[in-house]
């Protein structure tokens, strides 16, 4: 288990010294199999690596990672941006810090497109930060907004992170889907209470003119195509009708259709720009979790899941312990490794153990993926609020402070997700995703 534990804290020594996510996977999987390769029976490390790069991304559910993106693309292209921020301004309508509230469920819903924090930061801080600080809003505010509504993206369906959990541990991507809702929209929720918090004591500016009946009826109309993805995608798979995969290549039949005849605003030009963008993403993705394959194939010969498992059991055989030490150590991770590197590493070593502790691997997926997308907007080196930041041209550390009371929300409905089960399971289980 030393060595094990060893190969970890050099995949984090090599994150931190800024080498790449995927160079360090791979460095130190080849690593772990050069060590093993030095005992008995084990052969050539050399001949491993290229099966487990192929391994890592042999499995049809990874075809729904490019879907999604290329979805999300071709409406982000289309100006589905404006219409989700007007739509979202039109139902906050005259609440206190209008704009902000406006903001998060433009997130909301942006998140049920893309399924990217990165996306929802870039595509609706570019419209509503310098929005919310003309309106009178201060730049910290307006970030800190930005940064920590962007993370429920990754949480409500599409998700790229619940597809990279489902695949790694054989989990059912449908039921992951589905068991995120619940938390996506309580986290909504909350960032919401902490604005109207912090709007006692800054007195947020609040929109006072009403929007005409006619405007509203537009506004709506405008609306109604962008939230048909995401409801086209849950209610594919709720229905049995399509698999995620399929929902994926149903969502991009579908953005195509609205960027190209309903909308009319891409030109064929566009189109190789959005499959060249979506092809280097994806790229990206795949080679970090080819490159994770190969270190997660030497941890698993090192046998650390099971000796850390044991270990853990000999420490206490109280699962309430596992999941707090998990939420710290994930919490910790998720500020400075990508998400979906973290998934890759820490999924197939920590969920055997959850499963031994009598926790189901789909509500476990859901505590995994919200520790991380809150480590997306956590600082020193969240990346959600690097670029909410840059879009603001605020120092960082400014950022940061004020981002603490969103971040101090998102983290309290961690623990009431992580503790009370039935949060996140209600629904697939009602729904027959889960037994």
């Amino acid at each position: 288990m030393i060595t094990g534990l060893g190969l970890i804290a050099l995949l984090f020594i090599l994150i931190l010294i800024s080498v790449p996510v995927y160079a360090a996977l791979g460095i130190t999987g080849t690593i772990g199999l050069t060590i093993i390769s030095l005992g008995p029976g084990f052969g050539n490390p050399f001949i491993a690596i290229p099966q487990s790069l192929y391994s890592g991304i042999g499995f049809f559910p990874l075809l729904a990672i490019p879907l999604f993106i290329f979805a999300g693309e071709i409406m982000n292209r289309s100006g589905i941006t404006d219409r989700l921020v007007r739509f979202s301004v039109m139902i906050i309508g005259r609440m206190p810090a209008s704009l902000a509230n406006a903001n998060i469920l433009a997130s909301m819903f942006f998140g049920g497109i893309t399924g990217s924090a990165q996306a929802d930061t870039s595509a609706v801080g570019g419209v509503l930060i310098p929005a919310m600080e003309k309106e009178g809003y201060s730049k910290e505010i307006a970030v800190a907004v930005t940064a920590s509504s962007s993370t429920v993206g990754p949480i409500i369906p599409p998700s790229i992170m619940m597809v990279i959990y489902g695949v790694s541990v054989g989990t059912s991507i449908g039921a992951l889907f589905i068991a995120g809702v619940v938390p996506g929209i309580l986290i909504g929720l909350s960032l919401i209470a902490t604005v109207l918090i912090l709007d006692r004591k800054h007195k947020f500016p609040r929109r006072t003119e009403p929007i005409p009946l006619g405007e509203k009826l537009r506004i709506t109309r405008d609306a109604l195509w962008p939230l048909g993805m995401p409801a086209i995608i849950v209610g594919g798979i709720l229905g049995g009708v399509v698999t995620p995969t399929e929902a994926g290549a149903l969502a991009v039949v579908y953005a195509l259709l609205f960027g190209y005849v309903i909308e009319r605003s891409l030109r064929l030009a566009d189109l190789f720009e959005m499959l060249n963008h979506t092809a280097v993403l994806t790229a990206t993705v795949m080679m970090i979790i080819s490159c994770a394959k190969i270190l997660s194939y030497a941890l698993t010969v090192f046998q650390l899941p099971h000796l850390l498992g044991e270990f853990l059991l000999a420490v206490s055989e109280s699962p309430l312990i596992f999941l707090l030490l998990v939420n710290i150590l994930l919490l910790v991770i998720g500020t400075f490794m990508d998400g979906g590197a973290s998934l890759i590493v820490m999924a197939p070593i920590l969920t055997p153990i959850a499963v031994s502790y009598g926790i189901d691997p789909v509500h476990f997926g859901v505590i995994m993926v919200l520790n991380l997308i809150i480590g997306c907007g956590t600082p020193p080196l969240g990346l959600c609020l690097f670029i909410a930041c840059g879009i603001a041209k605020l120092p960082v550390e400014r950022g940061a402070r004020a981002i603490m009371p969103f971040i101090a929300a998102e983290v309290a409905i961690l623990f009431i997700v992580t503790y009370f089960p039935w949060v996140a399971m209600a629904l697939p289980r009602w729904l027959g995703f889960v037994s």
